[in-house]
């Protein structure tokens, strides 16, 4: 009796494509976690005054990186009130300068949210990075508020009483001048400088993610579109000219599926950007439909790379709505 011996070159390929790709996420998202903008915040009540009611945010924004200076490209906060110095295109100086970070003032009413985003930017020589990152402010109670010093009444002198011996004395005779004393323009206050009037607060919609899945009898397309996102629709056409609509709405995550069959090839655009076609490839799971039987060859390194292909189909898909996503975003005013 022959035992038929087991081949290991199909599991070590997979495992070997697997370390691959581990390897690559690693590379490229590990320095981008240690960037980021380092926000601190304090909000007080405001007890007096024309604001009374309202809280006044003290913010801060700080460089996490010692050797590198950053830019700041987007500030958002819920109330979409203006804030002091804290704008695009502010410089968020290295640790290492020594120079002070942002700091700035903002009035928030009592019913918003007082949150702040910052996102910046680092233009490295190897690589641009960039982080968002969102903090809210500490309630420190109401704000101090100035004491005013009460004005001293002034006495009135005691009246002095003449004296019956004591002679009442003649007021020297003055003669008037010939000319009048000239006399001094009074002095002009120059009109005060108009107070500049600080910058707007632009915030922009949150960004959509896509994610593509293939089973066995389904090839499926996901948006998940953020509460502050925009709604978009995107058409997705088989190589058969079945058309199905993918709306990405804000706040929801929404799919569309077609039925898994050999030579499924579905096209994806939308506002005139048409994006390359993806192939519905069966998982190695699906047995006689797509993951072969025991008489197969071994997964060889050519196949392996298949596996890697099929990522980069996917990120061609992201990058290609993201694009339809970025033209249609809408930018709010206060």
């Amino acid at each position: 009796m022959t035992q038929q011996k087991l081949s290991l070159r199909r599991p070590l390929a997979i495992l070997g494509a697997a370390v691959v790709g581990l390897a690559a996420v690693l590379t490229v998202s590990a320095p981008a976690s240690a960037h980021h903008p380092v926000i601190s915040g304090t909000a007080c009540k405001i007890t007096s005054g024309t604001d009374k009611g309202k809280y006044e945010v003290k913010w801060t924004v700080a460089n996490s990186e010692r050797d590198w200076d950053a830019v700041v490209e987007n500030v958002t906060s819920p109330s979409r009130t203006a804030i002091t110095n804290i704008v695009v295109g502010a410089k968020l100086p290295k640790l290492s300068s020594n120079k002070p970070a942002l700091s700035g003032v903002q009035i928030v009413p009592a019913n918003k949210d007082r949150h702040l985003t910052i996102k910046a930017f680092w233009d490295k020589p190897r690589e641009d990075v960039t982080k968002t990152q969102t903090e809210k402010a500490r309630d420190i109670g109401n704000c101090p508020t100035t004491p005013t010093s009460p004005t001293p009444t002034p006495t009135k002198p005691p009246t002095p009483t003449p004296s019956a011996t004591t002679p009442t004395p003649t007021p020297p005779v003055t003669t008037p001048p010939s000319t009048p004393p000239a006399t001094t323009p009074p002095a002009t206050t120059p009109p005060a400088s108009p107070t500049p009037t600080p910058p707007v607060v632009v915030p922009e919609p949150g960004e959509p993610t896509f994610e593509l899945q293939e089973t066995c009898d389904k090839l499926t397309f996901l948006i998940e579109n953020p509460a502050d996102g925009i709604a978009f629709t995107v058409t997705l056409t088989s190589e058969k000219g079945v058309v199905k609509e993918l709306k990405a709405e804000p706040g929801k995550t929404t799919s569309v599926s077609f039925d898994a069959y050999a030579g499924l090839k579905v096209t994806p655009s939308a506002e005139g950007v048409t994006d390359e076609t993806v192939a519905w490839t069966a998982p190695n799971d699906c047995g006689g439909a797509g993951g072969g039987s025991d008489d197969e060859l071994a997964l060889t390194g050519a196949a392996a790379g298949g596996i890697a292909g099929g990522a980069a189909v996917l990120l061609a898909i992201g990058v290609v709505l993201f694009l339809v996503f970025r033209r249609r975003r809408v930018r709010f005013t206060a």
